[in-house]
């Protein structure tokens, strides 16, 4: 398995491509107007209390106040650690209206809802994420040896103690990230005191700053990229910027010196993602139909509410018998569906309707894949069973907009809905406004303005139907193009 990073880097806007085998996996972006705030630490003001939801509103600054439940609220104790029990307490216990609230997002807004927030706080470094209000040490679910799992929670309990006793305050917890597996003690430590002193700054920061104000904010994407994304079989790390190759070279010579020599600055005329073909790839993650190798496909529908994938045999019609064609099918489909899940960002609930398979070991064969595919990816997921009706209920963590929602906003035209009424139904709707008006008002005549193809069907199919209305409301109908008005557009004038 080889895997590259491109990082494209301009003076509006910064991409990220990971790219396994050739293949594009996963994209994000950063623009200068509209920067992801997930990992940003504030000092903000709760404005509203909710009993009924057991949450509150938080003011940090932004054009929408900040949401927090009350499970992601913790008191602290008389040493300013986390008391957590294992009920939830009432909100009404835990906040008031106008009181300061040290809060760190983990979810960016997305559409109409503002930011999700919690007092958890922490910062991260390359291996460690420092937790200064709990002294729970953690390891990555991904790190599976428990060996190695036991070693890595031996060096940080033996670092801080001996960080305690040389004087250094060493209070708080860490947890190990998956790129921890396998590297030196040396590496490792490395975080532990400038995880220390980055928390002592923001310390003062919080006594000093306004409500509401920034605290702490995270790394630019090409930097967390280098933090986040890079993992020891990456090969290479492509940046088409000069600038941003210095920078992300002393960042890596300083925190991550493994990758240092994995950074490659790209000068070539031709853009970088042009080269890697991820710009074909994003437009086509923008379509709704993913064509399959065999000839089936897959329909990506994005919700509000969830995202569904309909998977089809469409050309395929395989080789010995239908069951055989089904199960070859889903099994391209399940690894399919991992590269569009991570490619486009689709997050929250996700249903899967595969083609019906009526072998239970074809189903667990299917199920493995999704599964075994979707190990690599850098956002937790949880898979169910088959379910009675054939579906496959997933959860997939959503802390940013999906790629469509970054690139793409609601047609003004269809309002969303992804139809338009016909040019006959709004034909349809203009008899009936016409009646509407000729019965309430008085006028000469009556003009109506509409798209041209409204106006073509009203003149030529419907003609007869307008001559019929101008007998029954007694007064003649003409007709205007308004070549700004779309499909949907009408107005009626009484002249």
């Amino acid at each position: 398995m080889s895997e590259e990073l491109l990082i494209n880097v301009a003076p509006t806007e910064t991409r990220v491509a990971l790219v396994e085998n050739g293949v594009l996996q996963e994209v994000y972006l950063e623009r200068s107007a509209r920067r992801g705030i997930v990992g940003n630490i504030y000092k903000g003001k709760v404005i509203r209390v909710l009993p009924g939801m057991q949450a509150a509103f938080v003011d940090i600054g932004l054009e929408r106040a900040g949401f927090i439940h009350a499970s992601d609220i913790a008191p602290l104790d008389d040493e300013g650690m986390e008391a957590r029990d294992a009920e939830v307490a009432d909100i009404r216990a835990l906040v008031r209206e106008g009181q300061s609230l040290v809060v760190q997002v983990v979810k960016d807004p997305i559409s109409s809802k503002g930011a999700r927030l919690t007092t958890h706080l922490s910062v991260s470094a390359r291996y460690l994420v420092y937790m200064p209000q709990t002294r729970h040490i953690g390891i990555s679910n991904r790190i599976e040896d428990e060996s190695e799992r036991e070693r890595l929670r031996r060096l940080v309990e033996a670092a801080s103690s001996r960080l305690a006793e040389d004087g250094v305050s060493a209070d708080g917890g860490f947890i190990l990230r998956t790129v921890a597996e396998g590297v030196s003690e040396e590496e490792l430590l490395r975080d532990i005191p400038f995880l220390y002193k980055l928390w002592g700054e923001l310390e003062q920061r919080i006594k000093a700053r306004p409500v509401p104000s920034v605290i702490y904010e995270d790394l630019p994407l090409f930097m967390r990229a280098l933090r986040d994304l890079a993992r020891p079989y990456t090969e290479k790390i492509r940046i088409d910027s000069r600038e941003a190759h210095g920078r992300a070279a002393e960042f890596a010579g300083k925190y991550a010196p493994e990758i240092a020599g994995r950074l490659e600055h790209y000068p070539g005329e031709r853009p970088l993602f042009d080269l890697y073909g991820v710009e074909e790839e994003i437009r086509r993650a923008l379509q709704n139909k993913v064509t399959l190798k065999s000839g089936g496909y897959l329909i990506v529908e994005q919700t509000e509410a969830m995202s569904t994938i309909d998977v089809n045999t469409g050309a395929f019609v395989g080789h010995r018998n239908l069951e055989e064609t089904i199960f070859k099918t889903n099994l391209e489909a399940a690894t399919a569906i991992a590269r569009q899940l991570r490619l486009r960002n689709l997050g929250g609930i996700i249903i899967i309707d595969f083609i019906d398979m009526k072998d239970p070991e074809h189903q667990r064969q299917v199920l493995r894949t999704l599964e075994k595919t979707l190990e690599r990816d850098h956002a937790k997921s949880s898979i169910t069973g088959v379910s009675e009706l054939g579906l496959v209920e997933m959860t997939r963590k959503r802390t940013r907009e999906s790629l469509g929602q970054i690139l793409c906003e609601p047609c003004p035209v269809c309002e969303g809905r992804g139809t338009l009424k016909s040019a006959e139904t709004v034909c349809f709707e203009v008899f009936r406004e016409i009646i509407r008006e000729a019965r309430a008002y008085d006028s000469e005549k009556i003009m109506v303005l509409a798209s041209q193809v409204v106006i073509d069907l009203l003149l030529d199919e419907e003609s007869a139907n307008v001559a019929d209305l101008e007998e029954f409301i007694r007064r003649p109908i003409q007709f205007q193009v308004e070549p700004i008005y779309n499909q949907e557009q009408y107005d009626i004038v009484l002249v």
